[in-house]
């Protein structure tokens, strides 16, 4: 079992590119590292937009405490210190696990 997390950005104006740079040099290592993996990540450059999932093993409570976790870490205080605010709208949320 794990629990899937839907990530979606409208990021600000100006900083798509500087954004998805930031994301491949950092997301990958520091959120693996705190226990998640990435199931996807999309750009919609025309829309300004960035879509991603991150997943964990476990329930969605699992999920809370390992991200509850992750948001203390030194790790993303590294990976997030001095970069500019560089979303403006943000979309999270829990998602279900749908086979078609």
């Amino acid at each position: 079992m794990k629990t899937i997390q839907l990530r979606r950005y409208t990021l600000v104006d100006g900083e798509y590119d500087a954004f998805v740079s930031w994301f491949d040099e950092w997301m990958p290592g520091v959120r693996s590292g705190a226990g998640f993996t990435i199931e996807f990540a999309y750009g919609l450059r025309e829309a300004n937009q960035f879509v991603w999932a991150v997943s964990a093993p476990g329930d969605a409570d699992a999920f809370r405490a390992l991200e509850a976790a992750y948001l203390e870490s030194d790790a993303r205080a590294e990976a997030f210190d001095g970069v500019p605010q560089r979303i403006a709208i943000y979309d999270i949320a829990l998602v279900d696990d749908v086979t078609v």
